[in-house]
């Protein structure tokens, strides 16, 4: 079991405050999905999980240590992994050698997703955005992190592709937290913590059936 959470965070961009006081739970294995429109906080209080946004107020905790100050790098070399909305992947080098960074065996990855393998030879920079949100969610799977985080992961993808992808990320023995706009099809059904924020606030936390009704 792991949990990583948000203790009454504040994040300021500036003179704005773009989290007021959040507090959320996400337990794992499991998934979290923070929910919310663009300018909601939810992109926010993902990087401020990951570390890589400062606090100006409250803490990070992760399986009860306060990691606060604990910078992004260490966090993932403790077992963290996000994958951003943007430069997700290093675009100068090929699939393969983005894959090869993160595990020698790519086997996980191209069984994940197939449609990598013919184009392991191309730079990464010349892929659509959906073959992009593929290798850096591989990246991930192969990296085999105890945490992660993704933002808006299907993305660019088919309704085919993005299914799978909820599908790999519900099955991860990870605490696996993502931000959407809305609950996406794929998860429906499916068991999952869910946070709406709204203007920096959580203006809903419960189940996704909760939600649904």
């Amino acid at each position: 079991m792991t949990t990583l959470s948000l203790r009454r965070a504040r994040v300021r961009y500036g003179p704005l405050e773009a989290l007021h006081g959040i507090t959320l739970a996400a337990p794992g294995p499991g998934l979290t999905v923070l929910l919310g429109r663009n300018g909601s906080g939810r992109t926010t209080a993902l990087n401020a999980l990951a570390g890589t946004l400062p606090l100006s107020g409250g803490a990070v905790v992760w399986d009860g240590t306060d990691v606060t100050r604990v910078p992004a790098h260490e966090r993932a070399r403790r077992g963290m992994c996000l994958v951003p909305e943007r430069r997700a992947v290093f675009g100068s080098l090929t699939v393969r050698e983005n894959l090869a960074l993160a595990a020698r065996d790519h086997t996980l990855a191209l069984d994940s997703y197939p449609q990598l393998r013919p184009l392991l030879e191309r730079r990464a920079g010349t892929l659509s955005g959906g073959e992009q949100r593929m290798l850096a969610l591989s990246r991930a799977l192969l990296a085999r992190a105890r945490v992660v985080l993704a933002d808006e992961p299907a993305q660019g993808m088919s309704p085919s592709v993005a299914a799978r992808t909820y599908e790999l990320l519900s099955a991860l023995d990870a605490c696996v937290v993502i931000a959407e706009q809305r609950m996406p099809p794929g998860l429906r059904g499916r068991p999952a913590v869910v946070y709406e924020l709204r203007r920096g606030a959580v203006v809903f936390a419960g189940e996704a059936g909760e939600l649904a009704g």
